[in-house]
């Protein structure tokens, strides 16, 4: 139905007007943070927080994506939350939308909250940004319609934009992310026995997959729980830097298929390159 747009098949041009709509969004969400907004924070049927800086991010990225391509569908957090699944049958494209990447970190003044949104086709995400407004930074990344994968970094601050790609495992052992929360230390422990580790870091949200894309660091296993919208963005901007996210079965990480309960994804493993361990570990 909508393969035909000039801009789905112009992703640097279209990757621009979404950094546009991040940032907008992001302002927003900082207007709450800073008290400018008055804020109430309630908990969804699952237990996950909820601020109206999610809704109100939310419905501007809706808002502004509708008016750029007007016949994709809009999969968010939100939304789904409200309305339950979101039909797309008949679309080779959607929208993936986390508008608040981060809620805990951002209601507990942290800065390492961020808005994530992410074009999908044919369940590959092929176009990510992801905004970290408390920091300044930008992570943008799409792979063309041939194939080839570009990646960025932009530092508000300065108003510098650099290429990022993955880098070479280290001899000396691998820099591994970890989430703040729903951590399974056992587990860990277990997969990451399987590799010589020399660090781990704590971090709330997509930046993890946006550093490793940035040659940071090198592995991210998630042993929970997450959904889609939480990892899409920084899925295309890590396979447009050269990483890739695989499950725990070693298939590629897809989106949208409609098979998983609520948009979870399994668990998975994002690195800097291709990496294999031993099945059935667990």
């Amino acid at each position: 139905m909508n393969s035909g747009s000039k801009l789905l098949s112009h992703r640097a041009a279209l990757c621009n007007m979404v950094r546009r709509v991040a940032v907008d969004a992001g302002e927003l969400i900082l207007e709450y943070a800073d008290g400018l907004q008055k804020m109430e924070i309630v908990s969804k049927s699952d237990g996950s927080p909820v601020t109206q800086a999610d809704e109100q991010a939310e419905k501007l990225i809706e808002d502004s994506l509708k008016k750029i391509l007007p016949d994709i569908p809009f999969i968010g957090e939100e939304k789904v939350a409200e309305n339950g699944m979101v039909d797309k049958s008949g679309s080779e494209y959607f929208w993936l939308v986390d508008a608040l990447d981060g809620t805990r970190e951002f209601i507990s003044g942290g800065e390492n909250y961020t808005v994530n949104i992410a074009l999908v086709h044919h369940d590959l995400p092929v176009l990510g940004v992801v905004y970290a407004p408390e920091k300044g930074e930008i992570y943008f990344g799409f792979t063309e319609t041939d194939g080839e994968g570009k990646a960025f970094r932009f530092f508000e601050d300065s108003e510098k934009e650099k290429p990022i790609r993955v880098r070479p495992m280290p001899k000396e052992g691998l820099v591994v992310f970890s989430s703040k929360h729903f951590a399974d230390n056992e587990k860990m422990e277990i997969f990451l026995g399987n590799f010589k580790i020399a660090k781990v870091l704590h971090m709330s949200s997509s930046l993890k997959i946006c550093n490793i894309a940035a040659g940071k660091a090198d592995l991210y296993p998630r042993l929970g729980k997450t959904c889609e919208w939480d990892t899409a963005a920084g899925d295309a901007i890590l396979r447009a830097a050269g990483g890739i996210i695989r499950d725990l079965d070693q298939n590629i990480l897809q989106y949208g298929q409609g098979l998983r309960e609520n948009y979870l994804n399994p668990e998975f493993v994002a690195s800097s390159k291709e990496l294999f361990w031993e099945k059935d570990i667990f």
